[in-house]
């Protein structure tokens, strides 16, 4: 019933009949219930781990040990039954009875797991390594350089046969690396980029917009070689903006490179046809974040962001601004076009020989053998860009594989409030010009190899302007301001003539004698008075002498020499006559008293 425990510490060991029905009760619910449960989730855990081929062997396992319990249950004795099963299985008496050994003592309901053989593969100890030997290895084969497992093999075990040390074979530490946190070794090895990919991407709904409602822009490089008008070769960049609800690409500008004035253009170009969007997502490039775009934002993490600093042209417009991750098409479903432009544009048939390939190790054997001429490439743009848009079928969720980027977007647009950009505000987007010195004669201005005149530009003769002009559209109207930054007025363009084109010469003549008639009319407007009528304001009168009489008088006596000769005395008047009495008497009283 009871006897002293053995070992440290001594005390007493009883069995479980010593006690009452009910604490044996108890203590065997109390420590079946806990013990049970732990041996429960790691038979199971155990269980999970393994491949189907060992499943379903433990699964016949159990079919067989669940059919020997019923003919037990039934009243039948245990070993006529295990005959029959044994008999009918086909299974040997000593596989029989260690399959029973297995389950002894474990729920019914977690025969499966323990037969499966689990808990015994996973408390196999592992081979022995030591810490600084499998340091060594994680370190060598954990690098950017992703060397082969087999080469780091090789190496640590040549330094641990010079330590005397014996290593488990190469496909073990193979297995145990692999065993390694999957996020860890493709970090280690493969880099952050790709370490990113392994979370899953966020999914967008983009049917939450209306037309124009919010736009994303980006810049791309072509990979087509282009003859540019100064003779220079060189791959273009073009800056777009796209609608984010229906996929439709609203405005482009192609330059030799990627710069602000370009995105200016670009969005402006965007208002002029369609409206203001509420909302753009741009990355947080140089360009897109410069100040004349995105000044006064106080999310912009490029340039300093002063309080001084003027308003840009986005939050002048109030459009609401959103940065996105640079090179992620998740969060600027414009790059998804770009890639389909590389393949359905760049690869025209008419760019054969300028094509370049999208990478250095993808050259054309034709590479750089001619290069586009500027206007070619901006026709077979323009039409692509439009085909792109037009095309039927798209498989994204407002055109649900049957219309268009076309289709939707017009549709949308036509039921959306849109804001329309006014009169001033489309001077915004133009380029500025600062310093143009307006000439000292006629107030003209010359830009970019054109003049421009305007009636208003006379009071700004010889001053220093700001113009704003489309460098595209040069022949257009041009924006003129003060310095200062009032505007002026906007200026035609002068176009120069042949030196014999009589009929221009004619034409010139009327609207230089429509401009004097005009300023004589003007004159006659302003000034009303006559020549002789200013004359007779202005006519000259005889001033009055005022006659001016002196207060004090000093005669004139002449002057005599030699010693008989007397000074002329000053005639006194009365106050100083009085002064002078005085002063004599009181001369004679101080001398009679002496």
């Amino acid at each position: 019933m009871w006897r002293k425990r053995a070992g440290r510490g001594g005390g007493h060991e009883f069995s479980l009949e010593a006690f009452p029905l009910d604490m044996r009760a108890a203590l065997v619910l109390k420590t079946t219930s806990a013990e049970q449960q732990g041996r429960t989730a790691v038979l199971w855990q155990n269980y999970e781990r393994l491949n189907d081929s060992a499943k379903k062997r433990a699964q016949c396992t159990h079919n067989i040990l669940l059919a020997y319990q019923a003919l037990i249950d039934s009243g039948e004795k245990k070993g006529k039954a295990a005959a029959a099963i044994i008999e009918s299985s086909g299974i040997s008496r000593r596989t029989f009875y260690a399959n029973l050994r297995k389950v002894r003592n474990v729920a019914r309901a977690d025969w499966l797991p323990a037969l499966a053989g689990g808990a015994n593969r996973a408390g196999r100890k592992k081979a022995a390594v030591p810490d600084d030997i499998w340091e060594l290895l994680k370190a060598d084969y954990l690098r950017p350089s992703q060397p082969r497992f087999s080469d780091c093999y090789r190496r640590v075990a040549a330094l641990a046969d010079e330590q005397g040390i014996a290593l488990p074979s190469e496909k073990t530490l193979f297995r145990r690396m692999q065993a390694l946190p999957v996020e860890v070794r493709v970090l280690s090895r493969e880099g952050v980029q790709r370490l990113k990919s392994l979370y899953p991407a966020q999914e967008r709904d983009k049917t939450v917009f209306h037309a124009l409602q919010a736009v994303n822009s980006d810049g791309h490089r072509w990979d087509v070689f282009v003859q540019w008008p100064d003779g220079t070769v060189a791959r273009p960049v073009m800056v777009g903006f796209q609608d984010l609800y229906s996929g439709k690409i609203l405005s482009w500008r192609v330059d030799k490179s990627e710069n602000t004035e370009a995105v200016r253009l670009a969005f402006g170009d965007l208002v002029e046809r369609y409206g203001i969007p509420e909302m753009c997502f741009l990355d947080n490039g140089r360009n897109f974040a410069s100040k004349w775009l995105t000044g006064g934002i106080p999310n912009r993490f490029r340039f300093k962001v002063r309080e001084e600093e003027p308003l840009g042209l986005l939050p002048q417009l109030g459009v609401q601004v959103h940065w996105a991750t640079p090179y992620a098409g998740q969060s600027k479903p414009i790059e998804r076009a770009w890639r389909d432009f590389a393949q359905s544009i760049a690869k025209h048939p008419r760019f054969e020989g300028a094509y370049t390939g999208n990478s250095p190790v993808t050259k054309p054997e034709n590479y750089a053998s001619q290069a586009v001429p500027l206007a070619d490439f901006l026709a077979i743009v323009t039409a692509g860009i439009a085909e792109h848009n037009a095309r039927k079928g798209r498989r994204s969720a407002v055109c649900a594989g049957v219309r268009s980027f076309d289709e939707v977007f017009a549709e949308s647009y036509a039921a959306s409030a849109i804001t329309k950009a006014t009169a001033e505000q489309r001077r915004l987007w133009l380029l500025a010009a600062e310093g143009q010195r307006a000439n000292a004669r006629d107030g003209s201005l010359r830009l970019l190899g054109n003049r421009y005149w305007a009636q208003e530009l006379l009071e700004h003769r010889g001053q220093s302007l700001v113009v704003r002009f489309d460098p595209e559209n040069m022949h257009q109207p041009v924006h003129v301001y003060q310095q200062a930054g009032a505007y002026i007025c906007s200026a035609d363009c002068v176009d120069a003539v042949g030196f014999a084109d009589q009929q221009a010469a004619q034409e010139h003549g009327r609207a230089r004698r429509q401009f004097m008639r005009a300023a004589k009319e003007q004159r006659a407007a302003e000034v009303r008075l006559t020549p002789d009528q200013l004359a007779e304001q202005y006519a000259p009168t005889e001033p009055e002498e005022e006659y001016l009489e002196s207060k004090i008088v000093r005669p004139f006596r002449p002057q005599t020499n030699g010693s008989a000769a007397l000074a002329a005395a000053p005639v006194l008047l009365a106050d100083e006559e009085e002064e002078s009495g005085r002063t004599a008497r009181m001369l004679r009283l101080i001398k009679s008293d002496q």
